[in-house]
């Protein structure tokens, strides 16, 4: 039960919440600390839901102390999210990520075993998922700079609950375990009894379906990046492209630009929100989206879908010109030359403009005289026009004089303020 398969003077980090299961990792790892020259950093987060919470907590900092141990604390505050258990996974793993990289750490080790895998896994053939979904969690996963590992994956509870027996590891319960509400605990109560009674090492038997299934999954993989690379450009479906893709791949490729924004053994997106987003690309909208868990959107621009994290915000800016301005949206707008006559050009005259002008990004109302058109155009139906999505649009600059008048859109259209080359100006703006 010791067999923790670690390198010689590696940096772990233990995401221990002071629980049977992550007790046993963490007295595992003390028992080969000195042999391996160990550096180990305890994370232990309070999700400040139980009373029993503040003694855990101030157990594990003892604890830690006693065994020379670093000890990472994290109390939660509030949460937002009506989902408590993936709002509170979301931010332990953040926390986790950020405690690995503070020490520069080899390992974050979490106490996941045998039966948690049976449950994911169970869990996820009820809801719906992908090929990699249903495989439940692995035991390695590389991440940046370091890989999660899940050592007791081959272990059931009651082998953690008897190697605490034994090595007299002390522990807590948390009563929240008991609570029928949640599904997990569903499943630990009425399936998993009734499937070790079919046979002991059940777990064993899923473990081999797990890791047969992701063996699977990988040569499903390399097949889809190919597909991948010939339907998207920039992390963005080109649709029609999409459309032309064997439905099966269509599905795992919606899978896998939606798992970016969620860990790998979190149980969030099921065919239901797939289905969602496949019914949208089949829609004559030219703009919609489907939102998702945890603040993520699924956002279709006319011929493209993009799947990114909301802004709550619209990031607003306002810069008064001055030969050289740098873009919020990574382009300039400076002083040019005279030099041809696109929408990048615009040539102004300030006796017709009042000084100075201001670079912002749009806002709610904001119309334009255009150049040859009779009346004025509202900035929003020329994005339209020139089917600049949302994102694109929040960031385009719009160019206005100190009266608030849209005297040029840049690369996109020309206001009645614009001069042609033989006419009367003194102002060039040049977009790049």
């Amino acid at each position: 039960m010791e067999r923790i398969d670690v390198e010689k003077n590696s940096t772990i980090v233990i995401g221990c919440s002071s629980g049977p299961d992550s007790m046993a990792l963490f007295d595992m790892l003390l028992k080969k600390r000195e042999e391996y020259n160990l550096k180990l950093i305890c994370a232990h987060v309070n999700h400040n839901l139980r009373t029993q919470s503040k003694e855990e907590a101030i157990f594990m900092k003892a604890f830690c102390k006693e065994n020379d141990v670093l000890f990472e604390y994290l109390l939660i505050d509030n949460y937002g999210d009506d989902n408590f258990h993936n709002e509170a996974r979301n931010i332990r793993y953040n926390f986790f990520e950020e405690v690995v990289k503070k020490y520069n750490a080899d390992y974050l080790m979490t106490a996941h075993h045998g039966d948690d895998l049976i449950e994911t896994i169970l869990m996820r053939i009820s809801r719906g998922s992908s090929l990699k979904g249903y495989s439940g969690f692995q035991k390695e996963v590389e991440k940046d700079g370091y890989k999660i590992v899940r050592p007791l994956i081959d272990m059931t509870k009651e082998d953690l609950l008897e190697y605490n027996r034994k090595n007299k590891v002390q522990y807590f319960i948390d009563s929240s375990n008991e609570k029928m509400k949640y599904t997990r605990n569903r499943y630990r109560a009425n399936v998993l009894p009734f499937l070790k009674s079919e046979d002991p090492n059940i777990h064993l038997k899923y473990l081999k379906f797990s890791e047969d299934l992701d063996q699977a999954y990988q040569i499903v993989e390399r097949e889809k990046q190919k597909v991948l690379k010939k339907v998207t450009k920039e992390d963005k479906i080109i649709i029609d492209l999409f459309k032309q893709v064997d439905p099966y791949f269509q599905k795992e490729i919606l899978y896998s630009l939606i798992n970016k924004f969620y860990e790998d053994d979190l149980i969030l997106i099921t065919d239901h929100h797939i289905d969602l987003i496949m019914k949208m690309l089949e829609s004559k909208k030219a703009n919609s989206y489907v939102d998702l868990p945890n603040d993520v959107i699924a956002r279709k621009e006319y011929n493209l879908l993009e799947i990114n994290r909301k802004n709550d915000e619209v990031f607003n800016y306002e810069i008064e010109y001055n030969k050289y301005v740098e873009l919020p949206n990574g382009k300039v707008i400076k002083e040019g030359f005279d030099e041809g006559n696109s929408n990048d050009i615009c040539r102004l005259c300030s006796k017709e403009i009042n000084l100075p002008l201001i670079i912002r990004n749009r806002r709610i109302g904001d119309k334009m005289k255009v150049k040859g058109l009779n009346g004025s155009k509202k900035i929003k139906d020329i994005f339209i026009d020139k089917k600049i999505n949302s994102k694109e649009r929040d960031l385009w600059p719009v160019v206005v004089d100190s009266t608030n008048n849209v005297v040029w859109l840049p690369g996109l259209k020309k206001s009645k303020y614009d001069k042609k080359k033989d006419e009367e100006y003194d102002i060039i703006l040049k977009y790049e």
